[in-house]
């Protein structure tokens, strides 16, 4: 089954040819050239090459993968290091018996049901679908606190509405909801529209450039996805332009956003991370025309220009990516990470449309 929203398969499947993702007689022309495509290629090679524990498929290396399969997608050019990382971890999400349904440790999932989904439809989906219905069953019967830190949306969320497609099951659409709404109303400060990391930030005017990041993100992908006429899309449209609009507002002149985005004068260098991940998301509203482009566009354009210009370094390492955390924190210029870099290549996807560079 695909998905509605998401381009065809034989577009995709022809991407993947030129990827060498899947082994088949048709080609893809060649995607018009353009500098964001050798940005990405350029990010994805140094990572593979210099990146460290690339083994694990923990939501580091998940979100990496992500962004990875998003170049294939975007330039038609493959690093082959998906396939392999999931094959070696036969497909099967981490488990924490403390925490059975721990949200970091379901991000591998979505990079699952990308292979799936654009590349290999025959792969096994098991260890997402029994640990979602897993979940769904705890929910039903009374927990409702998973998602309990921002991160939470973007590791889960993809997942639960993507797999309600596959399997045609709307418990896990049910579930996911009451999830989020749960978070929602924990975390998201409506006045700002932006979202606390956790509730020990709450009230402290505090909101961490990364994790509203996350927030962003996960609206984003579930919105790619969600049919136009189910129930829960307007209240994660209307967060999610609402989130749009303020980010707007506290974009830095050089295109960042600070790492706390309410206090533009504690830990003011350039913070990647985030600021990808706002690129993504913005960038994918205006593609979608759920966005102004009047107005957004210059959003996405100048954040980019910083990304690629001052995070991307001349050896295609992706730096200014705050290291793990849970708040705001200084970012410096050899920094980098496996979650900057697919947020990195995420962002830059949503450009090359954009700019009519794609080959999707």
């Amino acid at each position: 089954m695909r998905f509605p929203g998401i381009r065809g398969f034989g577009v995709l499947a022809a991407v993947a040819v030129a990827g060498g993702l899947l082994s088949a007689p048709a080609a893809l022309a060649a995607p018009v050239e353009c500098a964001v495509s050798d940005q990405m290629v350029a990010a994805g090679n140094y990572w593979v090459t210099n990146g460290t524990n690339l083994a694990a498929p923990d939501w580091q290396n998940a979100t990496f993968h992500v962004g990875n399969l998003a170049l294939v997608r975007t330039t038609g050019k493959s690093n082959h290091k998906t396939l392999p990382w999931a094959q070696a971890n036969n497909y099967q999400l981490p488990t924490d018996p403390k925490r059975p349904f721990f949200p970091d440790n379901q991000a591998a999932g979505e990079a699952y049901l990308d292979l799936y989904t654009y590349f290999h439809p025959e792969i096994s989906l098991d260890s997402i679908r029994t640990r979602i219905r897993d979940e769904v069953a705890s929910v039903q019967a009374g927990h409702r606190d998973y998602w309990n830190y921002v991160d939470a949306l973007n590791m889960a969320m993809p997942s639960f509405a993507r797999m309600s497609l596959i399997d045609h099951d709307p418990s896990y659409l049910d579930t996911m909801d009451r999830l989020f709404r749960t978070s929602e109303r924990k975390l998201y400060h409506e006045f700002t529209g932006l979202w606390y990391r956790d509730e020990r930030f709450k009230g402290s005017g505090v909101f961490w450039s990364r994790g509203n990041g996350w927030a962003l993100a996960a609206l984003t992908k579930v919105l790619q996805v969600l049919p136009t006429d189910d129930p829960r899309r307007p209240e994660y449209l209307r967060v999610f332009k609402k989130m749009a609009f303020s980010l707007s507002l506290l974009q830095r002149r050089d295109g960042f956003w600070n790492s706390g985005l309410l206090n533009p004068w504690d830990h003011r260098g350039p913070e990647s991370s985030g600021t990808a991940l706002f690129t993504f998301g913005i960038g994918w509203g205006v593609n979608a025309g759920i966005l102004d482009a009047a107005r957004y566009r210059p959003v996405v354009d100048k954040a980019w220009q910083a990304l690629s210009t001052k995070a991307l370094q001349a050896d295609g390492k992706v730096g200014y990516v705050q290291p793990v955390g849970d708040r705001p924190a200084t970012a410096h210029p050899t920094d980098t990470a496996a979650y900057g870099v697919g947020a990195f290549l995420l962002a830059g996807q949503e450009v090359a449309k954009l700019q009519g560079c794609s080959a999707e």
